[in-house]
């Protein structure tokens, strides 16, 4: 178990991309990591895009980012609505000034857009999304996925497996 005694924080609102979140979810669980599921409420029930669900551990409110070593932030409409949320701004930002990991995939670079966070970086993400981190002043590579720093990034939901080799070597502290 290569994540054992990780913390890794995993946003999510109603339209999340269901395998984008469940999968890396699982995969660092698999690999020991406590992952906390943290929404705009506690003990709320939020609804992915293919009807899967999932229920927030704790609001965004609560999370003390220098207790965790990373923020997952998976795809999906949620993204659009995370980056609206200043407490979701303000989480990434500070993750981002400690060198916490940042994963993103998909459209959760809106999210990385939004917190200001993308300028300079290489970066991927959905097509739907290019224009806005080439607008951000992002270096836009079209690769399933990769790390740049302490950002993690994956293309889209086909790429999984390699946005989460990626996450379980940067979470390592292996980034290339």
């Amino acid at each position: 178990m290569k994540l054992r005694g990780k913390r890794v924080v995993v946003l999510v609102e109603d339209g999340f991309e269901d395998l984008e979140f469940w999968v890396p979810v699982m995969r660092l669980q698999e690999e020991g990591a406590e992952v906390t599921v943290a929404g705009k409420e506690k003990n709320r029930l939020y609804k992915g895009k293919g009807g899967l669900t999932a229920i927030s551990d704790a609001d965004f409110k609560s999370i003390d980012v220098s207790e965790v070593d990373g923020i997952l932030v998976p795809g999906g409409w949620a993204p659009d609505k995370l980056r609206r949320f200043e407490d979701v701004k303000d989480l990434i930002r500070t993750a981002n000034e400690q060198k916490k990991i940042i994963a993103m995939i998909c459209h959760a670079g809106l999210v990385g857009i939004s917190a200001g966070i993308v300028e300079g970086s290489k970066s991927v993400g959905s097509d739907g999304i290019k224009d806005d981190l080439l607008n951000a002043g992002a270096i836009w590579l079209d690769e399933p996925a990769f790390s740049d720093g302490n950002l993690v990034w994956g293309r889209v939901v086909k790429d999984i497996p390699d946005f989460c080799r990626e996450l379980v070597r940067a979470m390592e502290g292996r980034i290339r």
